[in-house]
């Protein structure tokens, strides 16, 4: 993906109260950082925010945290936070890669992934953040019941996550081909306005899995 240069992004970024650096010190240390014991949710790729933002001020007693690779994505989503007053949302700049560096085991207990790169060609297929890889990954950040949800266009993207997952011993507790004809309510992210004003359909599910 080509992104163009966003001048004085990383500064941006750096100077927001709720961006955090070096978020590697904050390993274990994440309900520090919130100041409460409420939960921890994740969007992995969070791009410019909409959706995690939106999240965050609906739902005060979750703690939010979004993940985004890219400084000249990460900085339109901080532009947002102008007049967000809430103290239950974090930013950080980070390859998912490093999400073990960042969570210890039992911080988290859910992660969006919203509209994520699907990497089509089968010798790219342990990037995508659903393959086994990347569940093993979350695993070891999770707490023991913990669910997964996943939006996208992408339905081979969509279908390969669904059996991922199931081997993996999650149940899918929820699934649509059609999630804006199924549900309402629905918070959006600004992919997810362009293609269903282009009468795209929206792939959904939600995934649990628990430890008895």
């Amino acid at each position: 993906m080509r992104l163009r240069n966003v001048p004085g992004a990383r500064e941006t970024i750096i100077e927001n109260q709720f961006s955090i650096q070096q978020p590697e010190q904050m390993k274990g240390k994440w309900h520090e950082v919130f100041q409460n014991d409420h939960p921890i949710h994740i969007e992995v790729g969070m791009g410019k925010g909409q959706f995690i933002i939106e999240m965050a001020k609906r739902n005060p007693e979750i703690n939010y945290i979004g993940i985004e690779k890219y400084s000249s994505v990460l900085v339109r989503a901080v532009e947002k936070l102008e007049d967000f007053e809430q103290n239950n949302l974090r930013l950080i700049r980070m390859d998912a890669e490093n999400i073990e560096e960042v969570f210890d085991k039992d911080e988290v207990d859910r992660i969006y992934l919203n509209f994520s790169d699907p990497w089509p060609k089968d010798r790219h297929a342990k990037r995508r953040l659903t393959s086994p890889r990347f569940l093993e990954r979350y695993s070891k950040i999770f707490r023991d019941n913990n669910k997964i949800i996943m939006k996208t266009d992408n339905i081979d993207l969509f279908n390969y996550s669904v059996e991922s997952l199931k081997e993996y011993g999650y149940n899918i507790d929820y699934l649509t081909n059609d999630l804006h004809s199924d549900k309402d309510n629905i918070i959006t992210t600004e992919y997810e306005d362009k293609f269903t004003n282009k009468g795209i359909k929206i792939n959904y599910f939600e995934a649990t899995k628990e430890v008895k």
